[in-house]
């Protein structure tokens, strides 16, 4: 590997390095040789996914999916019920747009791989920044790791690895106005769809500026780092305990350990007490929620959901789930108290009080949820979440089908149900 591909840069991106830029990022992709560590990740990345994708086709919104191409069908159920991994330092749902591009361009666990380190390369490059100016990093970031997945996928060199991640820049969008509605998942099929189409558009002879990348993330106001060579995706991957938004995983973890399995009936709670730094809780955007995926991104539904629910299953997050009336109650009754910045969806830590009616009260705090990258899920816990998310059936089949025959179960769970 070459020095070029390690060393830092400081500072903005600029024209004098748009093409290293692009060419590091390619060159990385290109050349990456996955070890152990890597391949575990990139077999529970796959699990997680095609669970998460085969209960997405329950969803009313399933159906939109077929006007999309295959990798953006496969994209749209895989982050449409929220339920996803999460690579916290971009901020962006890595699998849920890498595993589709890869599984519909026939790549197995290699082209995850180096569309996922392009994804979080280019991410981290972005920063909180972008995230907090609005940009859904998923898309943004999405497109160019769809890019490079799909040319691994299709044997492309370095040369037309960067040329796919250049005709990806016009794909490069999306914006978190769409949280809570069926756009937030169609964008970011939107991404992985574009990345396909760049990649197999570079195989087919297409030429584009290399440099074209570099002048986007400029255009952005995306910072330079170093292409590390390891690992393969820097941070590791986050994987949801509970079907909703990232931002949601603590407080929901304090409130079942306020309550410590104590059944507590929603007449019992006075008021709820959640103090946190406010970027930690930037995309729960839905205060009084009226729809299940509303109710995915709303601090005060996913309180009174662990309250009434426990740990809050996929039937939690039901449009009718949403309308009882023993959680509209509580979640008027849930007071957010917020301190400035944070930096980032852990920032800091999440304390929460319950406050009874009979005067007692219940208290909790949460850093690190579980299913983060430092707490890790087990085999055990991933086809627990499978069964919850496909059926014995199907469970039984997505935690036994490794990358080489994934592509094939994939488009069978777009058609059997």
């Amino acid at each position: 590997m070459s020095r070029e591909m390690t060393r830092s840069v400081s500072g903005a991106v600029g024209p004098s390095d748009a093409l290293e830029r692009a060419d590091a990022l390619a060159g990385w992709a290109a050349r990456f040789v996955a070890d152990g560590q890597d391949r575990e990740l990139a077999a529970r990345s796959l699990i997680d996914t095609l669970a998460v994708l085969a209960a997405g086709r329950g969803h009313r919104d399933a159906p939109l999916g077929w006007q999309l191409g295959e990798a953006g069908r496969l994209a749209m159920l895989a982050h449409l019920i929220d339920y996803d991994d999460l690579h916290l330092p971009s901020t962006s749902h890595i699998s849920a747009v890498c595993v589709p591009a890869a599984l519909a361009t026939g790549g197995q666990a290699d082209a995850y791989l180096a569309g996922a380190g392009v994804m979080a390369r280019l991410g981290t490059m972005l920063g909180w920044r972008h995230y907090e100016r609005g940009w859904h990093a998923t898309c943004t970031a999405g497109a160019f790791g769809a890019a490079a997945a799909a040319a691994v996928a299709l044997g492309l060199d370095a040369d037309g690895i960067a040329t796919a991640l250049a005709l990806a820049v016009p794909a490069a969008g999306g914006v978190n106005r769409a949280f809570g509605t069926s756009a937030k998942s169609l964008q970011v099929a939107f991404a992985a769809d574009a990345g396909v189409r760049a990649a197999r558009l570079a195989a087919a002879g297409a030429v584009a500026d290399r440099g074209a990348l570099g002048q986007w993330l400029q255009l952005v106001g995306g910072g330079a780092s170093s292409v590390d060579i390891r690992p393969a995706i820097p941070g590791g991957l986050a994987v949801k305990t509970f079907p909703c938004c990232y931002a949601l995983q603590r407080p929901i973890a304090a409130v079942l350990a306020a309550v410590d399995g104590q059944a507590l009936a929603a007449s019992d709670v006075a008021r709820v007490t959640v103090r946190a730094p406010r970027d930690s809780l930037r995309p729960l955007i839905h205060a009084r929620p009226r729809t299940g995926l509303e109710g995915k991104f709303s601090l005060e539904y996913g309180i009174a959901a662990a309250i009434l629910d426990g740990p809050p299953g996929l039937g939690s997050f039901s449009d009718a789930a949403v309308a009882r009336s023993a959680a509209r109650d509580l979640v008027d009754r849930v007071r957010v108290v917020s301190s400035p910045g944070g930096g980032g969806l852990l920032a800091g830590s999440v304390k929460v009080k319950l406050h009874q009616r009979s005067g007692q009260t219940r208290s909790a705090e949460n850093r690190v949820p579980p299913g983060a990258p430092q707490r890790p899920p087990s085999r055990v816990d991933l086809r627990r979440k499978a069964v919850d998310c496909a059926g014995e059936r199907w469970a039984r089949e997505i935690t036994e089908t490794g990358w080489e025959r994934a592509p094939d179960l994939a488009r069978r769970l777009l058609t059997e149900r």
